[in-house]
């Protein structure tokens, strides 16, 4: 069941990663974001880089403005949700 739903994950990323990739700027922003609610450089540092690899620079956005507390569309909770979830897995030991 696991498995099926890493695949499904992956499928629903995929799709998202063929956008252009969060730039530079947006990179920064998400570290800056992440250390000042985790304080944790390795774990935003992997988070970061895994971001760039699994959502585009749209969805980035939305990602920083969840991070920061803010709101997003209900129809992107599918793909924040398998955003982080797929993070987590690649950023998290045991996750």
């Amino acid at each position: 069941m696991r498995l099926l739903a890493v695949f499904a994950v992956a499928a629903l990323l995929a799709t998202t990663a063929q956008a252009a990739p969060p730039s530079k700027e947006q990179q920064v922003e998400f570290y800056k974001t992440c250390m000042g609610i985790a304080q944790n450089d390795s774990l935003c540092t992997c988070k970061r880089d895994a971001a760039v690899e699994l959502i585009d620079s749209d969805f980035m956005m939305t990602v920083i403005s969840a991070m920061k507390g803010k709101t997003y569309p209900a129809d992107e909770q599918g793909e924040y949700d398998a955003y982080i979830s797929r993070s987590n897995a690649i950023c998290i030991p045991g996750y």
